[in-house]
């Protein structure tokens, strides 16, 4: 089992749609530098431009 970890000492960043923090998950280790939003669902209303 691995080393249990407290969730404020991941990394974490905001995301631009719903402004609210989301910590790094292990499934986006590999890309953590691209994730942009914290869900599918903010990444679907996502501003377009010129809207």
């Amino acid at each position: 089992m691995g080393r249990m970890r407290r969730k404020s000492d991941l990394p974490s960043q905001v995301c631009p749609v719903c402004g609210r923090p989301f910590f790094w998950r292990k499934k986006w280790s590999r890309d953590w530098e691209q994730v942009i939003y914290c869900s599918e669902r903010c990444k679907r209303e996502k501003p377009r431009p010129g809207a």
